[in-house]
């Protein structure tokens, strides 16, 4: 995979590798878990930071994390997303910087302009006392030169939700109440301080003892893995790595679509706006940070994966499912309480290659075919997907859909500020499509190439897909069995 933090990527990978590794092995002693440190990390010269020790006291980190763990063996958060605390380390503190460019003018415009006694003259150029300095911008703007610099660091700038701030020291800290686990800081990192914390051991050995693990593809897995691996590729794969079966969540798209339909109609009727279920973060954002909005705007159905799982329970309720996908969000949702009946646990593409490469086995085209999804709940990976298939479900009950404004917003900004505008009722659109990710799922954080790679490989594969209306397919599924709501409870039709 081509990324911008590539080596960080490659690390993160074989050290997850090892431990998967000594996973199927029953190895996964504290002893073992040290030489994958020594190995990364063997001295005496460091590889890639300032001394062996802190470079070890990462992997460690990493380590813990690839267990499921919080990276600070002194510090255990609830949150999916955490800091390796020894890699956060060398970003400045200060936001704001003098740079060379000063000319130590008479004027000192920048000094004049500091309500916080945060400047003054330096031997050769202003300088800026960081404890002081209260990151207001006024010198910048005032300096005449443009000398004084912003340097917000990659991942508070990549943050949606505002979730990141720093201690006494300048490390960084995730506000648990605010962070929305969208992941965007993950890769921001030049430093791979933050990561998430990954549930693959734990899907090992619930594979190990015998238990029923069924994997759940999300709708983007689509081509990930190159033009010629579909869905069916990925199943043969899975089922060799010991899962007893794969089923599309683009199959959830479907269920969701038809509920979220009934939703719409419903609120269409009372005048009421209404925004999507399926992007956990999407949703986090609501709930932590327009509450007022949570009970009045937001879709009462579960996301495809939820739904998914639901089915897969109401056939063995002794099954254990797992979600792979580009998102680090759906790592908080099998975690969120407000949330019944939920998943077991979620994984990145990045994280189940790792497992796959831990047993020497290859994701390549097969023969056969799969598809359980219609071609919209395929299509639900990227933006606007789900607003098209809720529409089509309307469409196939009968509804004039013609009238209608929807609005998808893809990133982080284009939510907030559709969630802005709906909390200031000036928002002309009846119904919202909110993905945390740019282009939707398929840019996701966790992605397993470049978006471009991705839809280019997509175009072929969906093409292939059979024209099966969204309705007639939830046919052949047993949807009395299992709740298709939140809170879990069943439709009083059902």
């Amino acid at each position: 995979m081509v990324t911008n933090d590539k080596s960080i990527v490659e690390l993160k990978h074989a050290i997850l590798r090892d431990v998967c590794s000594l996973a199927w092995d029953d190895a996964l002693t504290e002893d073992n878990k040290e030489k994958i440190v020594i190995r990364v990390s063997p001295g005496p010269k460091p590889s890639y930071r300032c001394c062996v020790y802190k470079e070890r006291e990462i992997v460690r980190g990493r380590i813990r994390l690839a267990c499921g763990l919080a990276p600070d063996v002194n510090k255990d958060t609830k949150n999916v997303v955490a800091v390796i605390p020894a890699a956060c380390d060398d970003c400045p503190i200060q936001d704001y910087s003098v740079t060379d460019i000063c000319r130590f003018c008479l004027g000192k415009a920048c000094l004049n302009s500091c309500r916080f006694g945060a400047i003054s003259p330096g031997e050769k150029r202003m300088k800026i006392d960081p404890n002081k300095c209260k990151s207001c911008g006024l010198c910048a703007k005032a300096c005449p030169y443009g000398a004084i610099l912003h340097l917000e660091r990659p991942c508070k700038a990549a943050c949606p939700a505002g979730a990141i701030s720093y201690d006494e020291y300048g490390l960084c800290l995730i506000n648990e109440e605010k962070c929305v686990h969208c992941g965007h800081c993950i890769h921001a990192c030049p430093f791979g301080a933050i990561g998430s914390k990954i549930y693959a051991v734990d899907v090992i050995r619930a594979i190990k003892a015998g238990k029923r693990v069924i994997a759940m593809c999300a709708p983007a897995t689509e081509g990930q893995f190159g033009k010629d691996v579909g869905m069916a590729s990925v199943r043969a794969a899975l089922k060799k790595l010991g899962f007893a079966d794969m089923v599309e969540v683009g199959l959830g798209g479907d269920m969701t679509a038809a509920y979220e339909a009934k939703e719409w109609i419903e609120a269409r009727k009372e005048g009421r706006k209404m925004t999507t279920s399926c992007c956990p973060a999407f949703i986090s954002m609501i709930r932590h940070h327009f509450p007022t909005l949570y009970d009045t705007i937001k879709s009462d159905t579960v996301s495809p994966m939820v739904a998914v799982s639901r089915y897969l329970k109401a056939l063995d309720p002794d099954c254990v499912t797992v979600f792979i996908g580009p998102c680090i969000a759906k790592k908080g949702e099998t975690l969120n309480e407000f949330i019944a009946d939920r998943p077991d646990f979620a994984l990145t593409y990045g994280e189940i290659v790792a497992m796959l490469d831990s047993r020497d086995i290859k994701v390549e085209p097969v023969p056969e075919d799969y598809q359980e999804a219609s071609l919209f709940g395929k299509k639900f990976a990227g933006s606007g997907g789900v607003a098209a298939a809720v529409l089509e479900v309307m469409q196939e009950m009968g509804e004039d859909v013609s009238d209608i404004k929807l609005q998808a917003c893809a990133g982080g900004a284009e939510c907030k500020k559709a969630l802005q505008l709906l909390k200031a009722g000036r928002l002309d659109a009846d119904f919202v499509e909110g993905m945390m990710c740019p282009g939707g799922c398929i840019g996701g954080p966790s992605k397993h190439q470049a978006e471009n790679m991705v839809l280019q490989a997509r175009t072929g594969l969906l093409a292939r897909a059979d024209n099966r209306k969204i309705l007639d397919n939830l046919k052949q599924y047993p949807m009395d069995r299992f709740s298709m709501y939140r809170d879990g409870h069943m439709d009083p039709a059902e």
